[in-house]
């Protein structure tokens, strides 16, 4: 239950891209890699200001 909200807001971030009854089958998987890239290294408050890129990797990416 804890892990609903983020999924839901990731769902709506991806809905930017990809809106709903789109066809992904249309869609080049280089286009679906380049908007996987983009959500992955934004800063998401539920990992401390950090992104899932900065976060699986663990390095920072921001300057201090």
């Amino acid at each position: 239950p804890w892990q609903r909200g983020t999924n839901e807001n990731t769902n709506g971030l991806l809905r930017e891209y990809f809106p709903k009854k789109q066809d992904l089958t249309e869609i080049k998987p280089s286009l679906i890699r380049d908007k996987a890239l983009i959500l992955n290294q934004r800063p998401r408050k539920c990992l401390n200001w950090e992104s899932p890129f900065e976060v699986y990797f663990d390095i920072s990416l921001h300057l201090n």
